[in-house]
Parts: C-alpha cells; structure tokens; sequence
C-alpha cells in the first residue's frame, strides 16, 4: 500500500477578498495547494476543476449561500465525502444546526483564530488520512479473503 505525499489540495470560498487574503496568509506555512473561490456559483465549479480535499466555505456568499454549496457537494458522488469546513460570522446555534443539516463537518466562527484553523484543518485531514488507510486495509482482506475461499474450493490433485 503506497502513502500518498502530495500536499492536499484546498479551496478557500469567501465573497470578502480580504477574508481569501488572511486565511491564504494563515495558510501560508501550511504545505498545500490553494484555489479560492467568490461566490457560491463560483465554489461550486471550482471544486469540481480541482478536487480539492477540504473546502473552507463561508456561509453568507453571493448566488448561493454556503449552506446550499454544502447541500449540492454533498448530494454529488464526486463530491460527498469532501471535507467541509464552515467558516462563519454566524454564531448562533440555529445557524450550526442548519450547517450539521447541510453536511459540514465542522465550524470555525469569524473572526478565525489562525492556530485554531490550522489545528482544525491538521484534524480533519488526518481523519481523512486514516480513514483511507481503513478503507485500503479493509479492500486487501476482503481481497485476501475472496482468494482463500477460492483455493479452498478447488480440488487437491491426488
């Protein structure tokens, strides 16, 4: 089973450019590659382009609230299991029900705290890192398995 050593790929979707700019720079250290996106139109297509594997998602964007780019994401095979991570000025519990609703897998409330990003998006991809590993490990032994019953069925020569 081979480790993957690509750096992860994530999006940062905020219609304030400045937002973009400070969790770029909170980022910067950080190895990865970055996309951004604007607008919820604009997330939702840049996803699909670069398949990230976390999206930092604001929830207050144009053409699509973050909420509605979280329920399409989650309803594409391509797209279901993809980290999100809410990043929101919202902070009332109505608002991270409606979020767990949507499919975020977690919340960070503006103003971001650049530790607490980091720890946050280090926990989510690791997560993410160990099940892969599961999956992986799981597929060879139902492989292994498949095999064993094979060899076992088959006659013995005399």
């Amino acid at each position: 089973m081979e480790e993957s050593t690509a750096p992860p790929k994530i999006v940062i979707a905020d219609d304030n450019h400045q937002n973009v700019e400070l969790l770029e720079a909170y980022l910067g250290d950080f190895d990865c590659e970055i996309q951004t996106a604007h607008d919820g139109e604009e997330t939702l297509r840049v996803v699909e382009e670069f398949g990230p594997d976390l999206l930092l998602l604001d929830v207050m964007m144009p053409r699509l609230s973050g909420f509605e780019v979280c329920k399409k994401l989650r309803a594409g095979e391509a797209t279901k299991d993809l980290l999100i991570l809410m990043v929101t000025a919202l902070n009332e519990a109505a608002d991270f029900e409606r979020g767990v609703q949507a499919g975020a897998d977690d919340f960070l409330t503006k103003p971001v705290n650049k530790i607490e990003l980091l720890c946050r998006i280090r926990g989510l991809l690791r997560v993410r890192h160990l099940k892969t590993q599961l999956d992986r490990t799981l597929a060879y032994l139902a492989e292994f398995e498949a095999a064993s019953r094979a060899t076992t069925r088959e006659p013995r020569p005399s």
